[in-house]
């Protein structure tokens, strides 16, 4: 069997080419809405972030971005920093939020193989800079994530409020009623009241989740200012429940190292039951892929040679077709007979010929031909002013048929493009999006490649 390393380091590949391949959800049943992941609900950021933990066997901390993967930093502060100028980037300056995840790789031998999305915290009210829509917004976004069968939610509270006000835990009731995908986690217990404490809700007494409670200790505003590492604040956190009179009892069940287990065997566990959807869905965009270059065409060789063989032999497709509209092969040729047999003759009938060679016309003319010397014989400059005048008037039902047999002309070459290769790349944009759906395609075989290496039924 898969060992939790190899089965979670998969699902944290497919989501790194989900967001490469710009599928963030919310488009029917996408491959991002079917891969098991933890959201944590009740932290305030206005980007969803991805936090991939990659259990490491040495070396020193640090940590990539999706969007700037040739940068290793090993500053954490430079990557707070990062995370908010990623989010400007986006969203601009101000607070807006936006649904397009940042992508996070922590790389550290004191973690534990995990992913976690980290979601906007629920709001109540807009504050200065956000639209009047913020609240609703955010709620739909976290409910886009939350509500798929497939979801983890971890719904963060603070200890030092009523649990009967938690908004995280008010909407992990609505879309997890039974329980079943929640773990509650209760942070700031060290800043509870003197004489408080949360043994009500971390025994499970005043609210009850299938999975236990677990309380956990931040590091304070303080120890961030002084830069305290993470490991000298899990050491400082073991030893506030190790040394509670409260919570000694619990001290091994508490902590954000235990939760960090807890939930990473949770997850092993359910992307087991999901392998089977997750390698069905992948073939299922495989095949959609496949059908799309079908229909637009596979790309043609990069060397000149095979080009020009393309482009010739699409040429004289192109050409063969068109020549059978035209001589009655294929349907549009009659149209052009139509004009010089119908349209022209019908419109030749009309024009005002008997007005213009009339007996009383004709002698006008020739009379305004002859000047102030009349002739014995009429002169040529009359006849020709009668053939002009007489010409004239064809002008306006030839244009006419030459727009008509233009027009029919043109949409036989667009049913000749659309019935040869030609249309794949005039009318789609041809080798760009073939080069496109070939990458996605490259990506989802090496996906299903790589589960079918490590997964074993």
């Amino acid at each position: 069997m898969a060992t939790m390393t190899s089965l979670i380091g998969l699902i944290n590949k497919i989501q790194r080419a989900c967001t490469v391949l710009g599928d963030h959800g919310g488009e029917g049943m996408s491959l991002w809405e079917a891969l098991p992941s933890v959201a944590v609900v009740g932290i305030v950021t206005r980007r969803p972030l991805v936090l991939q933990l990659h259990q490491t066997e040495g070396g020193t901390d640090y940590a990539e971005f999706l969007h700037a993967p040739r940068k290793k930093f090993t500053d954490f502060a430079a990557v707070r920093k990062e995370i908010s100028d990623e989010t400007d980037r986006i969203t601009g300056k101000s607070k807006q939020i936006s649904n397009i995840p940042i992508q996070l790789s922590i790389y550290s031998p004191n973690v534990v193989n995990l992913t976690l999305i980290d979601l906007p915290g629920l709001t109540k009210v807009a504050v200065e800079g956000q639209p009047e829509s913020i609240v609703e917004d955010i709620e739909n976004m976290v409910r886009s994530y939350v509500e798929k069968p497939s979801c983890i939610i971890l719904a963060i509270s603070p200890a030092n409020q009523d649990i009967a006000t938690s908004d995280a835990i008010k909407l992990a009731r609505e879309v997890d009623p039974s329980g079943e995908r929640t773990f509650g986690v209760l942070t700031k217990l060290d800043l509870m009241d003197k004489g408080t404490n949360a043994l009500e809700v971390l025994e499970g007494r005043s609210y009850r989740l299938q999975h236990p409670w677990v309380g956990i200790v931040n590091r304070s505003q303080a120890d961030i200012n002084k830069n305290v590492d993470m490991i000298a604040a899990r050491r400082k956190e073991r030893e506030y429940f190790e040394t509670s009179p409260e919570y000694g009892h619990l001290a091994s069940k508490m902590g954000s190292e235990y939760l960090a287990k807890l939930l990473s065997q949770h997850l092993e566990r359910v992307i087991r039951q999901r392998i089977p959807s997750i390698i069905a869905l992948i073939n299922k965009n495989i095949d959609e892929i496949n059908a799309e270059l079908d229909r637009i065409g596979r790309p043609i060789g990069v060397d000149s040679g095979a080009q020009l063989y393309t482009i010739l032999e699409m040429c004289r497709a192109f050409e063969r077709v068109f020549k059978e509209h035209l001589d009655g092969g294929r349907a549009g040729g009659d149209r052009i007979y139509g004009v010089f047999d119908h349209q022209l003759p019908a419109a030749l009938k009309k024009l005002p010929f008997d007005r213009h060679l009339s007996t009383r016309n004709v002698q006008k003319v020739v009379s305004e031909a002859d000047g102030y010397q009349p002739h014995l014989i009429a002169p040529e400059q009359g006849y020709r002013r009668l053939i002009d005048g007489s010409i004239s008037y064809f002008k306006g039902p030839a244009e006419a048929s030459v727009d008509a047999v233009h027009f029919v002309l043109k949409e036989l070459v667009r049913k000749s493009i659309a019935e040869t290769e030609v249309s794949k790349f005039l009318v789609f944009g041809g080798e760009n999006l073939c080069i496109r759906y070939k990458i996605k395609l490259f990506i989802w075989n090496h996906i299903l490649s790589s589960i079918t290496q490590h997964i074993l039924f």
